[in-house]
Order: C-alpha cells, then structure tokens, then sequence
C-alpha cells in the first residue's frame, strides 16, 4: 500500500459553550490548526502517483475561503472539535479524491484528532 499526505494551515476561533463555564474550552478562544490529509492505494497511476499533490491545492481553497480567520461556531454544524473537523473535512475530500483514507487535525502542536473510517 502507498501512502501519501500533506499538511495546510488556517487560524480560527471557536467556543464549546456546551462545555461547564469552568472549563477552559468554553471560553472564546483560537487555535493555528494543522489539517493533515492522507490518500492510500494498493497501486501507483499511470503518473506513478497516489494523486497528484498539486490537485489537493482545492483543500487549501476551501480551508481559506470558509474556515481560515473565521469563527467556527459560525460555519460548522455541531461542536466545533478537532474531532467533528477531522470527520467533516474526510467526507469533503473523500467525495473529490477517492483514495483519502484519513484526515487529521491538530489545535496544538501536542495534540491530534483523526477520523479513519
């Protein structure tokens, strides 16, 4: 099996007000995330490729466009966690590039949540 992957940037905020008042993710807070896609195949393309990594530069597109310096309460259904990020930005990727077999996501350089169905 070949794997390949690739990291993108956005900063954001967001606030878990589901969360007890005392604890620190219920506050208005922000993070620089750290989105990491991985593609996995059995065989390379015709190109010698999982994928082309310059068609993944769409991820990038949409990342600026919709999460990047945004509020995440404002544009993701559901708690805004590393968790439901990593779930919603597989299923975006996975619909345009089959191959995606993970998507992780990172608030801080010490911690990752990775959705793999």
């Amino acid at each position: 099996m070949f794997r390949i992957s690739k990291e993108f940037h956005f900063s954001a905020s967001h606030q878990l007000s589901h969360l007890p008042d005392d604890h620190q993710c219920a506050r208005l807070h922000g993070h620089n995330y750290v989105v990491v896609v991985e593609l996995a195949a059995p065989e390379l393309n015709a190109d010698g490729f999982v994928r082309d990594y310059h068609e993944l530069a769409a991820l990038k597109t949409y990342i600026d466009g919709t999460f990047d310096h945004r509020h995440l309460n404002d544009v993701m259904e559901g708690p805004s966690t590393a968790e439901n990020m990593a779930r919603h930005f597989y299923h975006w990727c996975h619909a345009r590039w089959p191959e995606v077999s993970a998507v992780k996501v990172s608030e801080t350089p010490k911690t990752w949540a990775e959705y793999r169905p």
